[in-house]
């Protein structure tokens, strides 16, 4: 497959992946995380999600010397971008794995839909500033 189709198809996986993720985020915010399903939903979609960003991230800078490629990036939002989703990514996997033990809400997890909400908006400014290739006929 083509790398542009390549981009393409993750490209427009990570818009529809980022409006679940936000909606589902939001869910769990208003709710202080309660109910099962959309908890599951949260951390599915988002595991997706974190796919689709490396796949992402492969694409271009191919599978190593990301930290230096994404440090050395002109665009401050892509910078930001980086350190915050890493930040959320750590969050995540401390948040899950105290949720599947406890079921149970934590501070690690309010900190985590802090992170990831400044992570989201950082990433629609990050696609804002590309919306001509979504523009594109093919």
């Amino acid at each position: 497959m083509k790398k542009s189709t390549q981009f393409r198809i993750c490209n427009w996986s990570l818009l529809g992946l980022t409006l679940v993720a936000l909606a589902s985020g939001i869910q769990l915010e208003a709710t202080h995380s309660q109910g099962l399903a959309w908890v599951w939903l949260h951390i599915v979609v988002c595991s997706l999600f974190t796919g689709a960003v490396i796949w992402h991230l492969a694409l271009h800078f191919k599978w190593s010397g990301w930290f230096s490629k994404l440090r050395s990036q002109k665009s401050p939002v892509t910078r930001w971008m980086a350190v915050f989703g890493g930040l959320t990514i750590v969050t995540a996997i401390i948040t899950t794995v105290h949720w599947l033990v406890t079921a149970t809400h934590s501070p690690i997890g309010g900190l985590h839909g802090k992170l990831g909400f400044i992570f989201m908006a950082l990433a629609i400014g990050h696609t804002v500033g590309r919306i001509k290739f979504y523009n594109r006929r093919r």
